[in-house]
């Protein structure tokens, strides 16, 4: 009995949920909450075992060689991350992220209702200087923009779409905390236990589950390589907006 080259031929291996686009050249991986991406000359902190970590994260093997990181993420920011698959391209990618010529969007879920509904956040960051883990708004700090649209207001939060013109550390849950909205599940910049105040006993639950602030790296374009890439909302996300929706 003969069979068509199609029934012999092996399936092609499959490519993980986590891989939203590799090109040879680009990599772009939606990392989950909770993985770090942090380096320093730390055991387990050098760029190689915070690489090795993402991608076991997402879903992949070692490679070799080793993709190189561009830029980072929170550790508990999910979303769109790049590295790169050789030095040429982390050439390019690093100069486009330096000179700003990238456009980052994020989703962003808050306690209260920012006013007015769309806005612009403009206040210069440095670090604490009672808490070295946190940032703060200071005048002698480095520059910083954040602009924000309200997509849909619930009985307690907003969720929003985040545009930081900027990328300081912390930026975005710094911003917005400032403005009385800390990001729902931020316990360093006080949006930890605003659940206690939520009266329906499903949705205080599910607040009181959120492990990480609920900020997503939804959108990266880095319109020089003609990079677009989207990553859908994680599934605690997600699953808290549909409750809230009920």
């Amino acid at each position: 009995m003969t069979g068509s080259a199609g029934a012999d031929a092996a399936p092609a291996p499959r490519v993980p949920d986590r891989v939203l686009f590799d090109d040879g050249s680009v990599l772009a991986l939606d990392k989950p909450a909770g993985v770090s991406m942090a380096t320093s000359s730390r055991p387990g902190k050098s760029e190689e075992e915070v690489v090795s970590r993402l991608l076991a994260s997402c879903g992949l093997p070692e490679t070799a060689p080793r993709p190189l990181l561009v830029h980072r993420l929170d550790e508990g920011t999910s979303g769109v991350v790049l590295l790169a698959r050789d030095a040429a391209t982390h050439r390019r990618l690093s100069e486009a992220f330096q000179k700003r010529a990238t456009e980052k969007t994020y989703r962003a879920l808050v306690w209260g209702h920012p006013v007015p509904v769309r806005g612009e956040t403009r206040a210069p960051l440095g670090r604490d200087r009672k808490d070295g883990r946190k940032m703060r708004v200071r005048e002698e700090g480095k520059p910083a923009v954040t602009r924000w649209t309200t997509l849909r207001r619930y009985a307690s939060v907003a969720d929003l779409e985040v545009a930081p013109e900027t990328g300081r550390t912390h930026q975005i849950r710094v911003h917005l905390a400032a403005r009385g909205h800390p990001l729902v599940g931020d316990d360093l910049y006080g949006g930890g236990t605003r659940w206690r105040g939520v009266r329906d006993p499903a949705l205080r639950a599910a607040f009181a589950a959120v492990a990480h602030p609920l900020l997503h790296a939804a959108r990266v374009v880095v319109p020089a390589l003609g990079i677009d890439v989207e990553a859908p909302l994680p599934g605690d996300y997600a699953a808290l907006l549909g409750l809230l929706a009920r």
